[in-house]
């Protein structure tokens, strides 16, 4: 069986882990010993999230969730999904970002009052914290994270 890895930087000295993908939980780095938390973005990029796995990957997360909640043929989500995918890549093992498509996904964008689009939602412990709505600055979304 062929094993394979992920390679996560440390935020602490940039050092590049490679960390096999079965591995969960936290792990160290090589260099610095830093405790690096696996759970997070999948590779710096956020993570497709469904009716199906809404409890689990947002839920259930153990770390904030930043949510985009957006539909294909709105032509704001798609000039709002570089900054989306930034904020994955810089965030990744402390944010976990997450996409939902809100036409697939009728049941949560009903349970979040979800009128708007694209909307930014903020779990945090399982609980909505926050809630932006239009073309936010990614400053702004950023400001809102460190909260966390």
């Amino acid at each position: 069986m062929v094993q394979k890895y992920d390679y996560i930087i440390c935020k602490n000295c940039g050092t590049t882990n490679r960390v096999p993908l079965v591995r969960q939980g936290t792990v160290r780095c090589g260099k610095c010993r830093t405790v690096i938390p696996l759970e997070g973005s999948s590779n710096g990029k956020p993570i497709q999230v469904d009716d199906g796995n809404f409890q689990t990957e947002v839920l259930g997360a153990r770390v904030p969730v930043l949510l985009d909640c957006w539909a294909p043929w709105c032509a704001p989500c798609r000039m709002v999904a570089p900054t989306i995918d930034q904020i994955a890549r810089k965030y990744s093992g402390l944010v976990k970002v997450g996409k939902l498509n809100t036409d697939e996904n009728p049941n949560i964008t009903s349970s979040y009052g979800i009128l708007s689009i694209p909307t930014l939602l903020i779990f945090q412990n399982g609980k909505l914290v926050d809630r932006m709505v239009g073309m936010i600055p990614r400053g702004e979304i950023e400001k809102r994270l460190s909260r966390l």
